[in-house]
């Protein structure tokens, strides 16, 4: 296992991988590291499509926020994107949960956002799932940068880091927001 405790890293280049449990735990000081809650990692197809599944659980805890990062900058690296664009999509990915965590759960710490992200050749797809109150996407616009107070700018960032921004509110309870973002031409194996 990796220093970082990060399995999925360590076996993510793994042709044919099905992993959907496994002890992916490590304590730090008597803390739970967010590796923890990773569901697992699987090939999609066979070896021609080169397709990788991500899945990951969170809670919904603030604390559990800037661990995403030191779970996105190595796979982000591993798959080429520049460190500019992996700090976007590493804030893109940071304030959806914020919202989910602020908005759809109403600060309710004892929820679960889920992670799924879908890497191929061409792009990056991460999918945030959660089972809070919908939003209501008639009044839900990104604010102005002129107009300046604090809070408000999550969805601006996303939709000027990532390719493609939409919500998905078509599940019983609940939200899932995918965003995408191309993958570089030099960088074709997931």
């Amino acid at each position: 296992m990796p220093k970082d405790g990060w399995i999925c890293r360590a076996i993510a280049g793994s042709d044919n991988l099905q992993v959907t449990s496994g002890p992916a735990c490590a304590y730090n000081g008597g803390h739970r590291r967010l590796s923890e809650h990773a569901c697992g990692i699987q090939r999609v197809g066979g070896m021609e499509s080169r397709e990788d599944r991500l899945t990951l659980s969170i809670p919904s805890h603030p604390r559990y926020l800037s661990v995403l990062q030191g779970l996105w900058d190595p796979l982000l690296a591993d798959l080429g994107f520049t460190s500019a664009e992996a700090r976007g999509i590493t804030l893109a990915v940071h304030e959806a949960c914020a919202n989910v965590i602020e908005h759809g759960y109403q600060g309710d710490t004892a929820q679960r956002i889920d992670l799924t992200v879908l890497i191929t050749p061409e792009e990056l797809v991460v999918d945030i799932r959660d089972y809070g109150t919908k939003p209501d996407l008639t009044t839900m616009q990104p604010r102005s940068l002129q107009d300046v107070r604090p809070g408000g700018l999550g969805t601006h960032f996303m939709r000027a880091l990532m390719d493609s921004v939409s919500y998905d509110i078509s599940p019983e309870t609940g939200t899932v927001l995918r965003m995408t973002k191309r993958r570089s031409k030099l960088c074709t194996s997931p």
